[in-house]
């Protein structure tokens, strides 16, 4: 009974030592396993906003173009700002409306500014693009 009995406490040793190296093997194989996994993770979720990025872009610049086709028949200025309304108030007076203003008719509409009031009346036309 003695001898069976150290026979299976060897089988038990032993099956507990390989058991012990199987799970050493295993921890270090799932380390290395997990590193590639979230590598490729990372790859694959990379490409994806890289393809998101692409298709906004892609978009975005569809819409651009078509308001640049759509700005250009009407001749539209797309940096276009407009007037204060003291310079519209003063230009209606004198029968200027809104809209391109002939150099001439400005000219006899500002006769009685003094110079740098005509300059600035004149550079608020032209960042409004009123003045043709």
């Amino acid at each position: 009974m003695e001898k069976e009995e150290k026979d299976i406490a060897q089988r038990l040793e032993a099956a507990t030592t390989l058991l012990e190296r199987t799970l050493n093997w295993l921890e270090e194989r799932q380390g290395s396993l997990t590193g590639e996994v979230e590598r490729i993770t990372a790859t694959v979720e990379q490409g994806r906003r890289e393809a998101e990025l692409a298709e906004k872009l892609a978009a975005v610049e569809r819409e651009l173009a078509e308001v640049k086709a759509a700005a250009a028949p009407t001749g539209l200025n797309p940096l276009r700002r407009t007037m204060p309304a003291a310079t519209s108030e003063m230009l209606a007076k004198h029968g200027i409306s809104d809209g391109p203003v002939d150099v001439r008719t400005l000219d006899a509409a500002l006769a009685g500014l003094s110079l740098e009031q005509r300059i600035a009346v004149k550079s608020q036309l032209l960042r409004a693009g009123s003045i043709a």
